[in-house]
């Protein structure tokens, strides 16, 4: 049986509530086209890239813009998005993540990022985390986003470690489809009912045993 060598963490959901400002920006930006952004609605715009959430929401509306006026539209969502994390603080980080990564460094497991946000070094930096990954990779390195595997074979790719060797933690459903399709075990973190392809499902990050990773040897 081989043991887990890597744990690769989603960032939004997974370490820290960065999601509800991405809701806050986009519910924002939304209202503005006349769109009332629901939060079940934008359970569809977690894990995607930037342009997708925007297309998601234009659909909403049925609304039509040009490819300038998108990557406008885009931006301030971002630039609104940053007023808005710029404010974060180290104590956001959810209860027992930190404990948890400190725990598997101790036994030997690399430790790797893999968010869709392009803002998360930024993050990561204002709670003072950055020194904890061993690899991170933002949205600026990828092409394709999730449900596409690409984050997670990169993370493993800058980790040195095979995809069959690591365990991925996300809270979206299409993270979640992401990782498996990278050949990868995956912790769902939220509602089973939503994460129900994970290899195993938990309300908080902080609540995973470390002794479960038991169940993920290959």
């Amino acid at each position: 049986m081989n043991p887990v060598k890597a744990v690769i963490f989603d960032l939004d959901g997974v370490i820290v509530d960065t999601a509800h400002y991405h809701f806050l920006a986009w519910k924002r930006l939304a209202k503005e086209l006349g769109v009332d952004l629901t939060e079940q609605q934008n359970e569809r715009l977690k894990g995607v890239s930037r342009m997708r959430s925007l297309e998601i929401i234009l659909s909403l509306g049925g609304i039509t813009l040009s490819d300038h006026e998108k990557e406008k539209m885009a931006n301030r969502k971002n630039s609104w998005f940053v007023d808005y994390v710029e404010r974060m603080a180290p104590e956001e980080i959810f209860p027992g993540v930190k404990q948890l990564i400190h725990e598997l460094k101790g036994k030997g497991i690399k430790i790797g990022l893999a968010s869709a946000s392009k803002n998360a070094k930024t993050v990561i930096q204002l709670l003072h985390i950055q020194n904890e990954f061993d690899a991170v990779v933002d949205g600026t390195m990828i092409t394709h986003s999730k449900p596409h595997p690409e984050i997670f074979l990169l993370a493993a790719h800058k980790l040195g470690v095979e995809p069959k060797d690591c365990v991925v933690f996300e809270d979206a459903e299409a993270g979640v489809e992401a990782a498996l399709a990278a050949g990868m075990k995956c912790v769902g973190v939220g509602s089973s009912e939503q994460l129900h392809k994970a290899n195993k499902v938990i309300s908080k990050t902080g609540e995973f045993k470390i002794s479960a990773l038991e169940e993920f040897q290959v």
